[in-house]
């Protein structure tokens, strides 16, 4: 059995889960249009309204029901601040066609280190970000179906496995398959603000109002708590950067395509959320127990079922499914674009740049792979509570708001034009606005986390400078005396034999086509062998001498190495060229029951200088 087809089998299952290979000639073709951009890109920011309405009065609740009436005005608030940052965003797009990520803006207008600081704000953002939607996802879930409740850590972990498998098969693909739930939430969410608004006729009611916050109202001033229900609802503002960062990822024209399907992300997210803002005061019966309660229910579900028809209704789990699924798959925004941004940052040397390398369904799978290892790992220490998540949140983005803002203010001095005054104004105020934003969420959530993700920055952007540094000092070390011919004083070829057969010789004609002074070299652990080998090695070893090497703690490699490091005390000039003999099997059992001593062999000496480790292959049928 050829080589070929031992692989037959491993090929055949890789391609059945992620399909076959895309040329690079059909990159174009698999771009998308405003139609599937909206779910890969806007799936994040649509799916906020199911959680960021609710957080909002989880704060307010701490200053009492009466409090809660303030939330409409909070939810107006952020969004004009959507409506802000969404016009900003739309110019970014058209100014950096190429994809304008805070990264690339900050870094071209500001510097590398505002840069770095954009793009540490990023990566935190996005694994955040999946953590929040699967999390939020699957609390939806629970409260449609409460016995669920004990299996959140494990629900959230497939579905994080879910969702990276759908992006390792390709963005096009992903697309098709997040457009039904994206746009039935839509649609299902819009209904329900229509049919409740009909029906309440957009009259409050004296709420009646449960929670596990009730009696421990905090003793601050109630602007302090405003301030804190505004930052917690500016969770909603959280991957309105996502389309700016993936224009590349569109169809031509891409900057049109792309600008269509941040306005259309846009008005949704601002129908939504007002909307729910505005039932979120007409339900008699408001339940605001955390996520880790026995009691808790969702706000949108609470919504559903006083306006659907109860909790049992078709209406009912129809919001909820969609809900539930889009708040899976808006982790999508992340899989879509933390893979790029990393890819960007290996690129220039901040990252390794095996993040830089596209897989061949044409998309970075490394990123992906390391995103669902990150988010997954939160998930699992914050046993996939949302209020314990949600305090984490929305730093890095607004954080990368401010610095991508303030970017363009400085490109549109930079490079003016027709109207540039007018976008910089734009620009400037989105700057303004993003940066008292983030004081506000790092004064008032500090202590319930904030601290933490500030820690991740400065950790992030040190390990940023130092894979740069380490990279430009590989530089240095490669390019210096580039002409400098290597000093030598002759070449000896180790044939490793183990014992003499068809194999060994094989690989013995090989060595003898090298030129240089060639030695076979026996490791022995058992000396009843030697005379055996002895004999057989003078009747088929072509003259090469034999060296026997004792082995007494029956160890195959430290007396090799021991008479390397020897033969280099003598002359540390002297290139070694070590031939290992591997036998590589056709067949499943005969891999399991073969010793890779060649591997071990390999990792053995690469910290050898002057010695090159190569490998003879024989195949056994």
């Amino acid at each position: 059995m050829s080589e070929k087809h031992s692989r037959f089998s491993w090929d055949a299952i890789r391609r059945l889960l992620i399909g076959k290979p895309i040329a690079t000639s059909r990159a174009h073709s698999e771009r998308l249009s405003p139609f599937l951009g909206l779910p890969v890109f806007a799936s994040d920011a649509l799916s906020s309204v199911a959680y960021a309405t609710e957080a909002i009065l989880g704060i307010l609740v701490l200053a009492g029901a009466l409090a809660l009436h303030e939330q409409i005005y909070i939810t107006l608030g952020i969004c004009i601040l959507i409506a802000i940052i969404g016009i900003s965003y739309n110019q970014t797009i058209h100014a950096y066609p190429s994809g304008g990520g805070s990264y690339i803006v900050a870094s071209d207008n500001l510097g590398e280190k505002c840069g770095l600081i954009a793009g540490a704000a990023l990566l935190i953002d996005y694994v955040l970000t999946v953590s929040v939607s699967i999390a939020a996802g699957i609390g939806a879930l629970v409260s449609a179906f409460p016995v669920l409740n004990e299996h959140l850590v494990s629900l959230s972990l497939i579905s994080i496995f879910f969702i990276a498998f759908l992006n390792l098969r390709g963005v096009r693909e992903s697309g098709v398959v997040f457009a039904i739930p994206v746009y039935s939430f839509v649609i299902g969410i819009i209904g329900l603000i229509i049919i409740g608004l009909f029906r309440s006729h957009g009259a409050p009611v004296h709420q009646h109002v449960v929670s596990d916050a009730l009696g421990k109202e905090v003793d601050v001033s109630a602007l302090y708590l405003l301030l804190r229900a505004f930052a917690a609802g500016c969770t909603a503002l959280t991957g309105v950067e996502a389309v700016s960062n993936g224009v590349p990822a569109f169809k031509h024209p891409e900057s049109d395509n792309a600008s269509k399907t941040l306005k259309w992300m846009v008005i949704f997210l601002g129908i939504m959320f007002i909307g729910i803002g505005l039932l979120a005061r007409t339900i008699p019966h408001l339940s605001l127990f955390t996520s880790n309660s026995h009691h808790y229910k969702s706000l949108i579900s609470q919504i559903a079922a006083y306006y659907l028809g109860g909790d049992h209704s078709v209406g009912f789990y129809f919001v909820q499914f969609t809900t539930a699924l889009i708040l899976v798959l808006a982790a999508n925004t992340s899989f879509a674009d933390f893979p790029r941004l990393a890819s960007l940052l290996a690129r220039d040397g901040f990252l390794p740049r095996t993040f830089a390398r596209q897989g061949d369904r044409l998309v970075f799978h490394n990123g992906i792979i390391l995103l669902a290892l990150f988010s997954g790992f939160l998930i699992f220490i914050f046993h996939g509570q949302l209020d314990l998540l949600l305090p984490l949140y929305a730093i890095g983005v607004f954080t990368a708001f401010t610095l991508s803002q303030a970017g363009m203010v400085i490109h549109w001095r930079r490079v003016k034009g027709a109207g540039w005054k007018r976008s910089a104004v734009i620009n400037g105020v989105g700057s303004v606005l993003s940066g008292i934003v983030l004081l506000v969420i790092l004064i008032t959530k500090f202590v319930e986390g904030a601290w933490i993700v500030a820690v991740l920055m400065v950790a992030i952007y040190a390990m940023f400078c130092a894979i740069k540094m380490r990279y430009r000092r590989i530089s240095e070390e490669l390019t210096e005396n580039i002409d400098a011919p290597m000093t030598t004083s002759g070449h000896k070829v180790i044939l490793l034999v183990p014992r003499v057969h068809r194999g060994i010789l094989y690989a013995l004609d090989y060595a003898l086509l090298i030129k240089g002074d060639v030695e076979a070299v026996h490791v022995t652990i058992d000396d009843r062998s030697l005379p055996g080998l002895r004999r057989n090695w003078q009747k088929h070893g072509r003259g090469v001498p034999l060296n026997i090497l004792a082995s007494p703690y029956r160890s195959l490699i430290d007396p090799l190495l021991e008479y390397i490091d020897e033969l280099h005390k003598e002359d540390n000039h002297l290139v070694i060229t070590v031939i290992v003999p591997e036998a590589v099997g056709t067949k499943m059992i005969q891999k399991v029951l073969q010793e890779n001593v060649g591997l071990q062999l390999k990792i053995a000496l690469s910290t050898r200088r002057r010695v090159v480790v190569t490998n003879v292959r024989y195949f056994i049928t």
